[in-house]
């Protein structure tokens, strides 16, 4: 395999052990400067020059996108994609992770947990926004902010108004989070590479910070992560479009809270406190990929007219509670269901005699129309669906059809 890292900082501890793990896997392997590319465009030949030259051939490129060159740096992984180069991180979820507010939005209608967050823009939202969200003391966070940045608690309700004032007042965009208190200075980082957690270390703030990361100051030790945890995990890496990931937790009392998804997480604390050789597992997974490629569904099940990927919501006293998912009689309809959500739990390919249970979702694949003709009348009248919203740009982050809504 010829892989390529894309990295502005080539000494820095990840990339080395990286490049590292590449060549004692006999890979051939080079670190690119992320900014050194110029994008070429034409009819039918997407290309990429790098140093003024026209680059070789790769069979793979695994992105280090900084989150001060994220613009640039996703529309470099893009072009790659667009050659037909497998990327360890696409452009779309390397976007959706760095916003927080985004990935946030784009989780907060799974059962993924997350803290009660709050943005808001006038000054008159603030306070109703921090009694929404419990209260003082709440965490204000920016909104691109990295490594524990732009990350403030504030006591009281007042300091809280003084710090977004100021913010705001240079043009910042922040959030407003509740204040899991039950973590107690402490957070779980969880590696993901593809469909498992290969390391997780809880770190743990110093002194009177609250903040855990390392790069703070904080202390690191390796973990056993339960199951509630390592699928928390790896289904907001899926559900932001992401293969590697490194996925931060605080550990409420209701279960696991995602605080961060990171698309270039840092090597160097996890490795040390775990001694796991997690750069040789990315490089495995890559490798993998590469030889036997996975297909992007939202590219392959879209594009035949008529047809597409949408959710299916089944509500309390709908009649298809309590049936099984061959009497539903779906594939009479030309509806094939991909995968069954229920709570927390994902069931890929679920068998036909699998009995559904309120609130189930289906991501099947199908006709549309066929789909859309399942909307009861109210509440087609209501939202007044287009067939474009049951055709998703990205699976984690798709509209639902509701069915059988009782009367």
């Amino acid at each position: 395999m010829k892989l390529a890292i894309l990295s502005r900082e080539s000494k820095s501890y990840s990339t080395r052990r990286l490049k590292e793990a590449a060549l004692q896997r006999d890979h051939t392997v080079k670190v690119l400067d992320t900014l050194k590319f110029a994008i070429d465009l034409q009819r039918g030949v997407p290309d990429l020059y790098f140093r003024q030259k026209p680059l070789g051939t790769y069979d793979a490129v695994l992105p280090r996108i900084g989150a001060s060159i994220t613009y640039f740096g996703t529309a470099i992984v893009r072009q790659f994609q667009e050659m037909g180069v497998f990327c360890a991180n696409t452009a779309h979820g390397i976007t959706n992770s760095r916003d927080k507010l985004r990935s946030l939005q784009i989780l907060s209608r799974h059962h993924v947990g997350i803290p009660r967050t709050t943005y808001v823009r006038d000054k008159k939202d603030v306070i109703p926004a921090i009694e929404r969200v419990g209260g003082a003391p709440v965490v204000i966070k920016l909104i691109e902010g990295t490594q524990g940045i732009g990350v403030l608690l504030a006591d009281s309700i007042k300091m809280a108004e003084s710090i977004i004032e100021l913010l705001q007042s240079q043009k910042q965009n922040v959030l407003v989070q509740k204040f899991v208190a039950e973590s107690k200075g402490k957070d779980i980082r969880a590696f993901v590479v593809g469909d498992r957690v290969v390391a997780a270390m809880r770190r743990t703030a110093q002194g009177q910070e609250f903040r855990s990361n390392v790069h703070r100051g904080g202390t690191a030790q390796a973990v056993d992560l339960t199951d509630e945890y390592r699928e928390t995990a790896i289904r907001a890496t899926q559900i932001l479009g992401l293969q590697v990931a490194g996925v931060d937790m605080l550990e409420g009392a209701d279960g696991p809270q995602i605080m961060e998804v990171n698309s270039s997480p840092g090597l160097e604390g996890i490795e040390t406190c775990t001694e796991l050789d997690i750069a040789g597992a990315v490089i495995d997974y890559i490798s993998a990929q590469v030889d036997f490629p996975e297909i992007d569904l939202r590219q392959r099940l879209t594009v035949s007219k008529g047809y597409g990927v949408t959710e299916i919501y089944v509500p309390e006293g709908s009649n298809f509670v309590g049936i099984s998912i061959k009497e539903t009689r779906l594939s009479e309809q030309d509806i094939n269901v991909l995968t069954l959500y229920r709570g927390s739990k994902v069931i890929p390919n679920p068998r036909a005699d699998r009995l559904l249970e309120s609130h189930d979702k289906l991501l099947c694949f199908g006709k549309l129309e066929a789909m859309r003709d399942m909307i009861p009348p109210k509440t087609r009248k209501r939202r007044q669906p287009k067939v474009k919203e049951l055709v998703s740009e990205e699976l984690g982050d798709q509209d639902a059809v509701t069915i059988g809504d009782p009367d």
